[in-house]
């Protein structure tokens, strides 16, 4: 019982972190992760023995550590991914949460999904391939989403005798590439997922390389949980009006607080009608009190009774967001069908959704060589473009860049439902900071 307590408190003070794996199909990103879930004793025994029995029925003698996070059968079957596989582990040093996304092509729209809330990516690439255009696309994603951290995994070493020329021209290749797109810090890794080379233990065939192991990034790098530093933003998503003889005139409005702090006293205004209130009370659990913060679920009380409803957006008087009705962003196109110019949509952002109609889509990213293909017309699925949309009604939109919060939104199609394109408002790409933070290892060698 001890052992349990001691272990609940060690895992209370811990750090979070959430990342994401990606890269081009068979560059071993399930091996990876069964790698890293494996050698850090993150595997239950009947796990390993299920892992066990299915790669013997696959006439393999040793275990596949692949199939610990490729769980559906189409996935098992072929021997790829194709769902975002999320799991859960921890060490001494912090707590994880991993969405292993698929290499197709195809599929690129999982990785959207997956790294939306990453704060650190780890892209693989093959060794015998070096930088393919599903790597390109992956890193664009990465920047796309501002994911602040990416990590270069060169995979397969054992397949090309562990060679340090190999590593570093595809360090180099890629970290140029990454740094155009405004990632603010990349670091490179060369390991071997199947035989565990600097992925949870040092290598003794690379001696060269004198940076961490994954997990040992994984465990140190710096993270930052803090959106009370943020523009505070309140969307109302239930207004609760009990209407009771003990509550004959509560209106408070419930949500999650998406960023920032609100205090009891301070000045708000609600949007998009731009009317003004002071906070009257916040209530959480039952309870009142004086400040909340992100990410917390509370209630609103105001000191004015003004219409406020579902979908509006709380937010400090002195540091409200622009209200718009006409969005310029960049998408990640993710359905099947196309999205063309003069199509009628709804957006969904935060807790409103309203009708809109895409007026212009100025271009397309090519990702070759990172140039913009002027007016496409339409764009398919996995393409990455600007468009600009009109809405019906005005929107309180934050720039993405500032809030990956309140600056992203969906577009749905309103005949079924079914998500178009995931949008980030604002400029597409940071921009590439001359001081860009890249890291391949410790040693003064490294010059890119």
């Amino acid at each position: 019982m001890t052992t349990v307590t001691q272990h609940a408190e060690q895992l209370s003070t811990t750090t979070l972190l959430r990342f994401a794996t990606a890269g081009s199909v068979d560059d071993g990103k399930s091996t990876l992760v069964g790698r890293l879930l494996h050698d850090s004793k993150s595997v239950l025994t009947d796990q390993l023995e299920a892992v066990a029995h299915a790669s013997r029925n696959r006439g393999q003698e040793a275990p596949d550590l692949a199939l610990l996070t490729d769980g559906l059968r189409a996935e098992r079957e072929q021997g790829i991914t194709i769902d975002v596989a999320y799991r859960y582990f921890a060490t001494p040093r912090r707590r994880f949460i991993l969405a292993d996304t698929p290499g197709h092509v195809q599929y690129t729209r999982n990785m959207v999904t997956g790294a939306s809330t990453a704060e650190l990516a780890v892209v693989l690439v093959d060794a015998r391939n070096g930088v393919v255009e599903q790597t390109r696309r992956h890193a664009a994603v990465a920047a796309l989403l501002r994911v602040p951290h990416v990590v270069l995994a060169v995979n397969k070493m054992d397949l090309v005798d562990y060679a340090e020329p190999v590593f570093a021209a595809i360090a180099e290749e890629f970290t140029a590439y990454a740094a155009s797109l405004g990632v603010p810090e990349i670091t490179a890794i060369p390991i071997s997922a199947l035989a565990g080379d600097n992925v949870v233990e040092p290598s003794a065939h690379m001696d060269w390389y004198g940076g961490p192991t994954v997990l040992e990034h994984l465990e140190t790098v710096p993270v930052s949980h803090d959106l009370t530093a943020c523009h505070a933003r309140f969307p109302v998503q239930y207004v609760i009006r009990p209407q009771t003889a003990e509550h004959p005139d509560y209106r408070g409005y419930a949500g999650q607080i998406a960023a920032g702090a609100f205090r009891v006293g301070e000045a708000v205004t609600v949007l998009p009608s731009g009317r003004t209130s002071t906070i009257a009370g916040i209530d959480a659990l039952g309870e009142s009190i004086d400040i909340a913060w992100a990410p917390q679920s509370v209630t609103i009380r105001l000191a004015d009774d003004i219409d406020v409803s579902r979908g509006d957006l709380i937010a400090p008087a002195d540091d409200a967001p622009a209200v718009t009705q006409d969005v310029e962003a960049t998408v990640c196109h993710v359905a099947d069908q196309p999205l063309a110019v003069g199509q009628r949509v709804l957006l969904k952002h935060t807790t409103r959704t309203v009708k809109a109609i895409v007026k212009d889509i100025p271009s397309r990213l090519t990702l070759d060589d990172l140039s913009q293909h002027p007016a496409p017309g339409r764009l398919v699925a996995n393409d990455i473009g600007r468009v600009v949309v009109r809405t019906a009604e005005p929107l309180a939109l934050d720039a993405y860049a500032d809030s990956r919060r309140t600056g992203s939104f969906l577009l749905i199609d309103p005949a079924d439902g079914t998500t178009l394109t995931a949008g980030m408002a604002g400029e597409a790409f940071a921009a590439a900071a001359p001081g860009a933070e890249t890291t391949a290892a410790d040693d003064a060698e490294w010059d890119f």
